[in-house]
């Protein structure tokens, strides 16, 4: 099976089809997260390091899906987003994200943008809040072009990493790719956690629990 499965890859990632996928899988990505394209990313860096696909096609395919799938959701974003965020559920994970989105724009201005490609869902999140909020698009452009490049070269270089340690076994490289792209995520979260917390309001003693508790000592 697993020598099936790797013939299937090897194959794919010599055809010229792998271009297609990759553009296609980072562009819908942009707007609708279920689709795994850092994964593919990661995988046709690993066999990168053999010479098929190309290293630098696949970083540019890569970061030019990227970029189209941006754009696509700013506009949606700019057509019906402000309503879509309006009626997100309080507390639900979306609506977490989507203020999320909006406080780090405000803090953060376009940086946001790259930030948000290693936060699960904040790709999505950012963009859409961007156009809602009507964020200049030329501006747009500028960062989005910065986050897909970023983008594109970090998950082919880390799927080339693995490929590389790796060589004899591709199926291992693209295990390790996708454990270090998961390790990055991870730091991410816990940083950005870590962030939140600290910028927590203390909590106020109510004058009347304070004036209770002075009247039981």
């Amino acid at each position: 099976m697993t020598d099936a499965i790797l013939h299937f890859t090897e194959e794919l990632m010599s055809s010229w089809w792998i271009y297609t996928a990759l553009f296609g899988f980072a562009a819908l990505d942009g707007f609708f997260p279920a689709i795994p394209s850092e994964t593919l990313v990661i995988t046709a860096g690993v066999f990168a390091a053999t010479g098929e696909p190309n290293l630098y096609g696949v970083i540019a395919i890569a970061a030019l899906g990227a970029f189209v799938g941006d754009h696509v959701s700013y506009y949606l974003g700019r057509g019906a987003g402000g309503r879509l965020l309006d009626r997100l559920e309080p507390g639900t994970k979306r609506h977490k994200m989507s203020v999320w989105a909006r406080t780090a724009l405000a803090e953060r201005g376009g940086l946001v943008l790259v930030v948000a490609r290693y936060v699960p869902g904040g790709r999505t999140a950012v963009t859409l809040t961007m156009g809602a909020v009507r964020y200049p698009a030329r501006n747009f452009s500028l960062f989005a072009g910065l986050a897909a490049a970023s983008w594109g070269l970090y998950c082919t270089l880390v799927g080339y990493i693995g490929g590389k340690a790796f060589e004899d076994n591709p199926l291992k490289g693209v295990v390790l790719g996708i454990g270090l792209a998961l390790t990055v995520t991870l730091i991410v979260e816990l940083v950005r956690h870590q962030r939140r917390k600290r910028h927590l309001p203390e909590p106020q003693v109510e004058p009347e629990s304070a004036l209770s508790k002075a009247g039981e000592r």
